[in-house]
């Protein structure tokens, strides 16, 4: 903790405050405006029949609204080759895994899926203590459709396209989120995906931190998420 911090008097700590409250507002403005413009997109009609398993078995893609009309995924990184998910995404589940209740309550169906077989995923599931829904992907195009699975070409080629770009340097599993929705007839329509730090609205942990005197104290690694553990591999 930085021992040279400017310390001022009441009077003048209210004043400063003030006057970043005013950005605060205008910041609150904004994003109310960017989130009006997101639910604004325009949606693709998603036609190919995925399937997935689960804890109820075998499901498709409109099973999982349960009656709802709208669905979030969060795309956890397990890769079919791993014993355990990745830790970041494992830090995001922390944080959104008692929320689908709430969800519900606004017509919202909430389901993690990850290209692991199932058995994996319900393992690790058991192991984090965690109650939202999990399936499995494996053996579908799910992931590759929705640019957070990559094939070793593609690695290899750096013609990997993450992000709404073509890249390199990536792994064979990336983070992101989609949103879709159900119509009347049953139809299913993708309405928006977000990757990398798009993914941090869904993280209320850093929102704390991101209020604290040190922030996320991140700054000078070349993997900001250098200290993220699994929630029972920390030291303490």
């Amino acid at each position: 903790m930085a021992s040279n911090h400017k310390v001022v008097s009441h009077a003048e700590w209210i004043e400063a405050r003030k006057k970043l409250l005013s950005k605060e507002k205008e910041f609150n403005r904004l994003r109310d405006e960017l989130s009006e413009q997101r639910r604004a997109l325009p949606w693709e009609r998603v036609d190919k029949d995925y399937v997935f398993e689960g804890p109820g078995g075998k499901e498709t893609l409109p099973q999982l609204f349960e009656g709802a009309s709208q669905l979030v995924v969060y795309h956890f990184m397990f890769n079919p080759n791993w014993d355990a998910g990745c830790p970041h995404c494992s830090f995001w589940a922390d944080n959104f895994d008692r929320i689908p209740i709430h969800l519900r309550h606004r017509d919202i169906s909430f389901v993690a899926i990850s290209r692991a077989p199932y058995a994996k995923l319900a393992a690790y599931h058991r192991r984090m203590g965690w109650s939202f829904k999990w399936v499995s992907s494996f053996g579908s195009d799910f992931n590759f459709d929705h640019f957070v699975s990559f094939t070793p070409a593609e690695i290899k080629n750096a013609t990997a396209y993450y992000n709404y770009k073509q890249q390199g340097g990536l792994g064979e599993e990336q983070v992101g989120i989609s949103a879709f929705a159900r119509n009347d007839a049953g139809e299913v329509f993708h309405t928006y995906s977000t990757y990398s730090r798009g993914v941090d609205m869904l993280n209320g942990a850093y929102h704390y931190m991101d209020i604290a005197p040190k922030g996320r104290d991140e700054a000078g690694h070349g993997d900001p998420q250098y200290w993220v553990r699994r929630r029972d591999e920390y030291d303490r």
